[in-house]
């Protein structure tokens, strides 16, 4: 399946900003798993690309004149292999062990772990904790906010999916399983969940499992990858800092929409 991606983020300020700089992990990269076709961003200036310590491809926008806006832009095709279930990679699952403020398992998120798996490491007892992660958490906008960590997110009972998210990376690292945070596009109808998107991945018999507690997928073939990390802040797709400007309000457009593959005789 081909996805066509238009993402457009626009950024407004109630003063001059004086300068900002802004991380940007908008561009995909191939893999096991997917193919980029062809992929731009549309940026207020040109910005070389490189790679940051989890292999993402980065762009560090930086302004120094006084701005009240910015627009970026990001737009591309790629090709999802439906049918692959994992992905390998050379990189150590290792750093992935670790806990971050966001992450940090509670004795609750423990507890919830142990019950749901047992003394099960597999990809199906995984599942089973995706499943119920999911009926513990309910996927309510404007629940949370971005500095929300798992454990307060599975306290509250509410959040979104950067919330799954973390709730599944804190329960499976408590296990013992590397598990990584996942930005991207999901290929949705419904009108309740956004374009943009955040999973889990977790690293089972050396391989890559990804892990959709939102929607209860275990298989991501919806699902386009832009950027992983230990959490949200690693992988989020753009993230940024700035001298003065007051208020900001931030409007995005994001359509994510396939193209059928058309096979000449």
């Amino acid at each position: 399946m081909r996805l066509s991606i238009s993402h457009d983020t626009t950024y407004h300020y109630e003063n001059q900003v004086r300068a900002s700089i802004q991380y940007l992990r908008l561009t995909p990269h191939d893999s096991e798993r997917q193919h980029v076709l062809n992929w731009q961003l549309n940026l207020p200036r040109p910005v070389r690309a490189q790679l940051d310590p989890y292999g993402n491809i980065l762009h560090v926008l930086t302004m120094d004149e006084p701005h009240e806006s910015i627009v970026i832009g990001a737009h591309g095709l790629v090709e999802i292999d439906e049918q692959r279930e994992s992905e390998h990679e050379s990189q150590s699952a290792l750093p992935f062990l670790r806990f971050t403020r966001l992450t940090e398992a509670d004795a609750a998120l423990r507890e919830f772990a142990l019950q749901h798996c047992k003394q099960r490491r597999d990809r199906n007892a995984l599942i089973d904790l995706m499943h119920g992660l999911n009926g513990h958490i309910s996927y309510l906008t404007g629940s949370t906010a971005v500095e929300t960590s798992a454990a307060e997110a599975f306290a509250g009972r509410q959040g979104v999916c950067q919330d799954h998210a973390h709730a599944f990376l804190a329960c499976a690292r408590s296990l013992g399983i590397p598990a990584r945070y996942v930005s991207g596009y999901l290929l949705t109808n419904s009108d309740d969940h956004l374009a943009s998107h955040a999973w889990a991945e977790a690293w089972l018999e050396g391989a890559w499992y990804s892990f959709d507690v939102t929607n209860c997928l275990a298989r991501p073939e919806r699902h386009l990858k832009l950027a992983v990390g230990r959490d949200y802040l690693d992988a989020c797709p753009v993230r940024g800092m700035r001298r003065g400007g007051g208020t900001e309000q931030m409007h995005a457009i994001v359509e994510v929409s396939p193209l059928l593959m058309v096979q000449h005789q």
